[in-house]
C-alpha cells in the first residue's frame, strides 16, 4: 500500500502539537506498560496495521514478554493481566467504540475503582490520543515499517 500523504508535512504544527500530546501522555504518571497496552489494543481494535506493529515493538523494547503482547487481543480469556490492567483494557475497547452504546455506569464505575478520577481522565487522553494516530495512519496508508513479510 502507498503513501497517500505526508500529514507530518502537510500539518506540522498541528502534527507538532499532537506528538506534545503524546510527550505528556507518557509522561502523566500512567505506568508505561498500561500505555502499551491500551495503545496497541486501540490500534486492534481500528484495525490501523502501522500502529499495532510499533506498540508492539515498544512493548517489548521496555520489557513486556511476548505472550502478554499476542494475548492483548484475548485479554478476557487471558490470567496475564492484573485487574488494573483489564479495567483499562475494558475502557479502552468501550471508549474506542463510544458510538456502541457510549460507557455505561457499570463500567464507569468499574474503572472507578481501579483508578483515580484523574488517573482516568488521563486514560481516557491516553486512548482520544491514540484514535487520533489510528486514524492519521489509516487515513493516510502511512508508511508501514514491514515490508514482505520482513522487517525493515
Amino acid at each position: 500500500m502507498e503513501p497517500r500523504l505526508n500529514f507530518y508535512k502537510e500539518a506540522p504544527e498541528l502534527m507538532n502539537t499532537q506528538m506534545e500530546l503524546k510527550k505528556a501522555v507518557d509522561d502523566c504518571g500512567l505506568e508505561k506498560g498500561l500505555i502499551h497496552l491500551i495503545n496497541l489494543r486501540t490500534s486492534q481494535i481500528n484495525g490501523c496495521s502501522y500502529c499495532v506493529d510499533m506498540h508492539s515493538r515498544e512493548a517489548r523494547e521496555d520489557g513486556e514478554s511476548e505472550q502478554r503482547v499476542f494475548l492483548v487481543s484475548a485479554w478476557k480469556e487471558s490470567p496475564l493481566f492484573s485487574a488494573r490492567e483489564r479495567a483499562a483494557l475494558a475502557w479502552t475497547e468501550q471508549v474506542t467504540l463510544i458510538s456502541e452504546g457510549g460507557v455505561p455506569d457499570a463500567l464507569f464505575e468499574e474503572a472507578l475503582s481501579h483508578f483515580s478520577k484523574g488517573e482516568l481522565t488521563k486514560l481516557t487522553i491516553a486512548l482520544g490520543m491514540m484514535n487520533i494516530f489510528n486514524r492519521l495512519c489509516i487515513a493516510f496508508h502511512a508508511i508501514h515499517p514491514v515490508r514482505s513479510g520482513k522487517e525493515a
